[in-house]
């Protein structure tokens, strides 16, 4: 096989993965089965596709085989009988489903049960979020980690952990009655939060962008928001998503990153940042503030001005401020650093990123957004080995491209 196709291959697996998993532990009810499982299926199409080539509907290929694959497994299993029964009345549940049920709806309910199965209070937060990006948003082990700051080690011991619990406490596959949404909400918004950052700006790959996990933490969101409609922190981060996937086409050109203040906001979408305005209006009257509400209202204030010297950096720093009290932490720090640069000066931006350098030292946009600001006050060597730095850390072919445009420029 050649080196595209197998990366096609790949990249298909990536976009389908979360559906395929989150199906098949709805039918076995067992995530380590249903993992193994589509990793079968990921060999067998390794081995099928560049014969066949790669099928119309590659998702419904994988769910398929995947789920042979399960079944072939089961029959090695003592339970034999009752998870065969259950699996022979799914096939047939989806049988009639292929005749006209909306499909889109089954996966998006079969999502929202994964993520709500891995949000059980019963787990701890920062598992709950890890399990579910692992499972639901088919991210690494190693992608994971660095969006908790931690090494890799670290964090598969998390994730194997919770996959135990889940299975030795018997936690159901559902969502739960209305008198438990309120349990879960934090550690679901932050999955949905988290899938769509890792769309918006991929941590690894040669794609900045990955607009399948986008589109999946919007409508995941949207859901959530229809379970708990007067949940105002719920409502907050459909705005902020909306936000910020309406400047999609003027994030990238040519396959490069295009900076905020370069953007050629005409490319913006407005008629979904008059959508993201209306949930951000409906939150704020609901008078329970919370964190994604105070970001979405940063998201707004960009999308408000004209251009990027129109922008009203002290308000958004005003709103970073209320952001640190709510829900500090060093990436919280850094961006209202960035706010702090350009309200009051890039020395004022500094003196801050000081403040958390101990904390970010391994993190790539920590070092990135420091040489911008050592460029802007002419300190250019200083600014070259930041950025340096920053290209280290990085594993975003098209992250570290921008990274060397910005040494180009220093040079």
């Amino acid at each position: 096989m050649t080196s595209r196709g197998r990366e096609t291959i790949e990249r298909v697996f990536r976009n389908e993965y979360g559906r395929v998993v989150a199906s098949l532990i709805r039918q076995v009810g067992d995530f380590e089965l249903a993992e193994d499982a589509v990793q079968d299926a990921v060999t067998s199409a390794l081995t099928a596709w560049p014969e066949t080539g790669v099928p119309r509907n590659p998702g419904a290929w994988l769910t398929t085989t995947a789920r042979r694959k399960a079944i072939d497994r089961i029959r090695r299993q003592a339970n034999y009988e009752k998870k065969l029964a259950q699996l022979e009345y799914q096939t047939r549940q989806e049988e009639l489903a292929d005749k006209g049920e909306d499909v889109d709806s089954q996966v998006r309910d079969d999502q929202l049960r994964l993520i709500f199965t891995c949000c059980h209070p019963a787990l701890a937060l920062e598992a709950q979020v890890a399990l579910t990006l692992k499972t639901l948003g088919g991210l690494s082990t190693a992608e994971i980690a660095k969006g908790f700051l931690t090494n890799e080690a670290t964090m598969a011991q998390r994730i194997v952990r919770a996959k135990r619990k889940i299975k030795n406490a018997g936690i159901p596959y559902r969502v739960p009655a209305d008198d438990q949404l309120p349990d879960r909400i934090a550690a679901v918004l932050a999955v949905v939060y988290l899938i769509f950052n890792e769309g918006y700006f991929a941590s690894s790959g040669d794609n900045i962008v990955r607009h399948e996990l986008c589109t999946d933490a919007i409508r995941l969101g949207q859901a959530v928001s229809d379970l708990m409609p007067d949940e105002a922190d719920a409502l907050g981060l459909n705005a902020l998503l909306r936000f910020n996937h309406a400047r999609r086409d003027a994030r990238t050109r040519d396959g490069r990153v295009v900076l905020l203040e370069d953007q050629d906001r005409s490319l913006w979408h407005r008629d979904e940042i008059d959508s993201a305005s209306a949930l951000l209006d409906r939150a704020i009257r609901l008078e329970r503030p919370g964190p994604y509400q105070i970001q979405a209202a940063i998201a707004a204030l960009h999308a408000a001005a004209d251009n990027f010297a129109d922008t009203d950096w002290q308000q958004i720093l005003l709103l970073y401020d209320r952001l640190v009290e709510m829900s500090p932490g060093p990436v919280v720090a850094l961006n209202r650093a960035v706010a702090v640069a350009m309200a009051q000066g890039p020395d004022k931006g500094l003196l801050e990123l000081d403040h958390i350098a101990a904390e970010l030292d391994g993190y790539a946009w920590f070092h990135s957004t420091r040489g911008e600001l050592l460029r802007r006050l002419g300190r250019y060597e200083e600014a070259t080995l930041s950025f340096r730095r920053a290209i280290d850390l990085t594993e975003n072919t098209s992250a570290a491209e921008l990274l060397e445009n910005r040494i180009t420029m220093v040079g």
